[in-house]
């Protein structure tokens, strides 16, 4: 999904809803997903309503459009406030019905037909029908304020929906193949097969609004404007309504009473935005947030008494430990994800990025400063979801050239010496940390172990939002960040690698990759070319045969991204969650915690 900022490789097992469609023998399905109906709840859920609130922290995010959200903190409010027509419950890697009450696929395995709940309503009191849909999923390509029109349009990371071009490449207005058949169903016309298509609708972007709410594409003048939609006003079917936001401070959603499942028992959810370590530990200290994270600086592995779950999962208690004087409910989750260092290729010189690369042991820090909080990375791709399979990676990571479990200074001063840097003329570069005292202290690692080589590293930190800001406006070098799989696929990680999509003069809108600028470098350099055209031949075989090409093309653009430095992974998160015992909150799974909706937690008073 998102990019992160979380301290959080392995996804749990998940039911596939579609095997994937074979060449010659086409398979035609129907059906509907979960084992429940969130809408076949008893006449008496309002006697457990209360008037408690859940308080939660998050950090900085300035939107909640879901057309825009590309990140966590963004997410995990809009999940409460909006829905699609398919949900990953709690984060959980098994695809249900949300909006959707049950769909069909053609044999070819192009044409989908979704019939929408007629039971739901909107926070307006409107009802949902398929011209909701279709209105909501072109906000996605026509809008100008998009900023996951390749998860509509592409294959194979997004859907791969039918569009007419125009001669600028752009999305001809009222083309998108998606059309109300008649009020509760609609037809989707895909180029070609997509087994994941279910996995891809359940993202943030192709939440449902009202139509014409926002008057932001073709033949709608809008009921509020784009500035009101994304900081003001919010209207969805989720279990809370927007109450307010303001901008880097908090934002509350209140429970939506004529909810159509299960009805809120909490009165209110409340986010603090709180980008400081120290700061939002004091805050859980005060009991202040329900829900919270333990810093690494206050984190002791002992104080765990945890078992695994069926999930994978390890539930239990932690502490007391160091201020938390008192014993509180754990969960610790592989999470698909991976943190890394990112370059802009335009603003950085490759022997200094693989500099750093030789220079960073990646096994000491994850252990010394992440307080083992995680799996030393040596792809982008975590090795739950590696391309070829667990040989193929254990091959990969044999051939990693930067000296494997060392801290290889003599390596890094080899190749700057090669690129012409000296300790008495050494190269500079900074290094952009969103507010992370971990992160912080591995930067200042990095700084302190190129120190003498031939690159000097300056230290800044920036916003979480300021941070994915700067980085669409190209103006990083070095920066952290990470990524969360919303659904367990390589192309869903790998299209951000893609060159092309990583030109930041686009961003947001036309490209939606990371902050990396590296089509500055096709024609110049050869792992550049190689991985735009293994991402290229990866989206021009998408038929179910060519499975095993678009694999080796995943495995060659890592290849790419290695040699050239672009981007080097440091960890894949293992996310621990904590809470107090006054609340009862459902456990998360492997996507991540920004996916759960807080209709079924409860607060004691």
């Amino acid at each position: 999904m998102p990019q992160t900022n979380a301290e959080p490789v392995e996804s749990t097992n998940r039911r596939r809803v579609l095997g994937l469609i074979g060449g010659g023998s086409a398979l035609a399905m129907a059906g509907c997903l979960g084992d429940e109906d969130p809408g076949d709840d008893d006449d008496d859920d309002d006697d457990d309503v209360d008037g408690s609130e859940l308080n939660l922290i998050n950090s900085t995010f300035d939107e909640l459009d879901p057309i825009m959200s590309t990140d966590t903190a963004s997410s995990a409010v809009i999940t409460q406030i909006y829905e699609n027509l398919t949900a990953f419950p709690n984060g959980v890697p098994e695809i249900e019905n949300q909006l959707l009450e049950e769909f069909e696929v053609s044999e070819d395995g192009t044409t989908w037909t979704f019939t929408v709940r007629d039971d739901v309503t909107f926070h307006d009191g409107s009802d949902v029908t398929a011209d909701d849909v279709v209105y909501s999923w072109r906000r996605t390509v026509e809008s100008e304020n998009t900023e996951r029109r390749s998860f509509s349009l592409n294959q194979p990371v997004g859907l791969g929906i039918d569009v007419e071009l125009d001669d600028d490449g752009g999305p001809v207005p009222e083309s998108l193949a998606v059309e109300a058949v008649d009020d509760q169903t609609v037809e989707l016309e895909l180029v070609g097969p997509n087994p994941d298509a279910l996995d891809v609708l359940a993202y943030s972007s192709f939440s449902i609004i009202p139509e014409g709410y926002v008057g932001d594409i073709e033949g709608y003048d809008g009921e509020v404007s784009h500035q009101e939609f994304s900081t003001e006003v919010a209207n969805g079917t989720g279990p809370f309504e927007l109450d307010y936001f303001d901008v880097d401070e908090e934002v509350r959603v209140v429970r939506n009473d004529d909810y159509y499942g299960e009805v809120a028992s909490v009165e209110a959810v409340h986010w603090e935005i709180i980008e400081d370590d120290q700061a939002a530990w004091t805050y859980a200290l005060e009991q202040n947030a329900d829900i919270f994270g333990v810093p690494t600086f206050a984190y002791e592995q002992d104080a765990i008494d945890a078992e695994t779950d069926d999930r994978n999962r390890e539930v239990g208690t932690y502490g007391p430990a160091g201020e938390l004087n008192e014993e509180v409910n754990y969960i610790g989750i592989s999470e698909l994800s991976t943190f890394y260092f990112g370059f802009n290729a335009s603003n950085t010189d490759r022997a200094v990025r693989q500099a750093v690369a030789y220079v960073l042991n990646k096994e000491d820090v994850v252990e010394d400063v992440f307080a083992g909080r995680g799996t030393p990375a040596y792809s982008f791709l975590p090795p739950g979801i590696w391309p070829t399979g667990a040989d193929g990676y254990n091959d990969f990571v044999d051939d990693y050239p930067y000296s494997l479990g060392e801290s290889d200074l003599e390596g890094a001063q080899s190749v700057l010496e090669d690129a012409g840097f000296t300790p008495d003329d050494p190269a500079e570069m900074t290094l952009t940390t969103y507010v992370s005292e971990v992160f912080e202290t591995a930067a200042e690692l990095i700084r302190d172990l190129l120190a003498g080589s031939g690159a000097d590293l300056e230290l800044e930190q920036s916003e979480f939002s300021v941070l994915q800001n700067r980085g669409e406006d190209g103006d990083l070098e070095m920066y952290t960040l990470g990524w969360i799989w919303s659904w367990p696929a390589a192309p869903y990680g790998s299209f951000q690698l893609e060159p092309e999509n990583t030109n930041t003069s686009t961003m947001p809108g036309e490209t939606d990759g990371f902050y990396l600028d590296w089509h500055t470098q096709l024609g110049e350099s050869d792992n550049a070319d190689k991985a735009q055209e293994a991402w290229e031949r990866a989206v021009n075989n998408p038929l179910p045969e060519d499975e095993s090409l678009r694999q080796e093309a995943y495995v060659e653009m890592e290849e790419a991204v290695r040699d050239d430095a672009v981007l080097v992974p440091l960890y894949h998160g293992f996310t621990e969650r904590f809470w107090y015992d006054y609340v009862d909150v459902p456990a998360t799974g492997a996507l991540g915690a920004h996916w759960q909706q807080y209709n079924t937690t409860t607060v004691e008073e």
